[in-house]
């Protein structure tokens, strides 16, 4: 049975979760594989929005077992708000598992998170304060807390205690900030784990067996390929592998179970927070193609930067992931531009042209896109129910985007709702 892949092809934001909801609809199993609660998929199902941060889309779906792998950082608070949110909506949450060895967002983390960011100044990196990256600092460093910890109330007292002493010295001599009392850390967070006890479970036996049985499997992550701690636009990245491959690591499952890996683009570009972005459009097209495509960030309200479709980023998104096909999200948006625009290669400050992404920020400075234009359309598509029926400069402009980046367009997003969605 199919195990597929859903990857973010450009900065995040892509409408992951609409794609991720159709494929969850078909799968009997969902597993969400990295990242934490500093992003986030809407799923617009039967006219309800669901703003999903932590907890596998598949939720929505009362047959479906969703699982949270090792390779999350998870805040209990804000997943025990995302819990109750779902469960007074009638969402059942029973079918929901979390892998014991997933790290938990400890306060310290959002504090350090926060006082690092002002300290970096002008050349801090944009985050959402979330405390996701200390998080990772700390699994990497092997001093970190884990789910297991959180559920076995003497293992997180001693855990606090060690672990918190240190971080009350950084946050106090470092940065000159206020110390936790561990005490009310560890009464506070021994209650979380009380609430979660009844989901952790063994992610990597649980995924493992599913496949043994012949079930069909999703894998979900969290942002996107070009916020990859190794292959993105460092150091304006995650602190996670949003990449196909981190899948595997952050699951425990080898790569032979996968068979399908579908990469997500929208029909322009954006990114939130800082970093380098070239085709960005800083002018009353991009202002545009943001109010008309909602372009707010799903867990932090800010608004995104938007652009032009940038082939250069999206090529090697389909080479880093391995892509089968991709999926083309907010086709309406670009309704009424009497212009569409598509970075094909980038143009360097010694006049040379690359079509291949720079592999470090140094290269990018300086690099100016360089464009195809395509004419625009005025059509409402939002009711086309093939690509067929897709007016011919949208249909022009989606075959030369494939031409382009490599990759074959195997879904085209024509509004919100998961059934505007066309299937090619």
């Amino acid at each position: 049975m199919p195990a597929n892949i859903v990857v973010g092809t450009q900065w995040g934001d892509e409408g992951k979760g609409k794609i991720i909801d159709i494929i969850s609809s078909r799968a009997d199993v969902v597993v969400r594989s990295q990242g934490g609660n500093n992003a986030g998929h809407t799923v617009v199902n039967n006219g309800e929005v669901y703003k999903l941060h932590l907890i596998p889309s598949g939720i929505l779906y009362k047959d479906t077992l969703c699982l949270i792998g090792a390779g999350v950082v998870l805040d209990p608070k804000d997943f025990i708000g995302e819990l109750d949110s779902l469960e007074s909506r009638g969402i059942s949450t029973v079918n929901l598992k979390i892998d014991p060895r997933a790290h938990v967002v400890m306060p310290w983390h959002i504090t350090l998170d926060g006082l690092s960011e002002t300290f970096r100044g002008g050349k801090d990196i944009g985050t959402t304060k979330r405390g996701i990256g200390p998080t990772y600092m700390d699994k990497y460093e092997r001093c970190g807390i884990r789910m297991y910890d959180l559920v076995h109330p003497d293992v997180l007292a001693e855990k606090i205690q060690s672990t918190g002493k240190l971080k009350n010295k950084i946050i106090t001599e470092v940065y000159n900030g206020e110390a936790y009392d561990l005490d009310k850390v560890t009464a506070e967070y021994i209650e979380y784990g009380k609430r979660l006890a009844p989901y952790v479970d063994d992610v990597s036996v649980l995924t493992f067996d599913a496949e043994k049985a012949g079930k069909t499997i999703m894998f979900e992550g969290a942002q996107a390929t070009l916020l990859d701690i190794d292959f993105g636009t460092y150091p304006y990245v995650t602190s996670s592998h949003p990449l196909s491959a981190g899948v595997c690591v952050g699951t425990g499952v080898g790569p032979k179970v996968i068979t399908n890996i579908i990469g997500v683009a929208k029909a322009y570009t954006t990114r939130v927070g800082k970093g380098p972005f070239p085709t960005e459009l800083d002018d009353e097209i991009g202002k545009k193609i943001r109010e008309t495509g909602g372009e707010f960030g799903t867990t932090t309200g800010r608004p995104r930067r938007t652009g032009w479709f940038d082939a250069v980023i999206v090529r090697h998104s389909v080479r880093v992931n391995g892509l089968d096909s991709l999926a083309i999200n907010k086709l309406d948006t670009l309704a009424n531009l009497d212009t569409l625009k598509i970075c094909v290669a980038y143009k360097k400050p010694d006049g040379t042209v690359t079509e291949n992404f720079p592999p470090v920020l140094e290269e990018l400075d300086g690099c100016t896109p360089v464009y195809e234009e395509f004419e625009g359309f005025t059509e409402d598509i939002s009711k086309c129910t093939s690509f067929d029926e897709l007016p011919e400069n949208c249909k022009k402009y989606i075959t030369r985007l494939e031409e382009l980046v490599g990759c074959h367009v195997s879904m085209v997003g024509i509004g919100p709702d998961r059934s505007q969605i066309l299937e090619r």
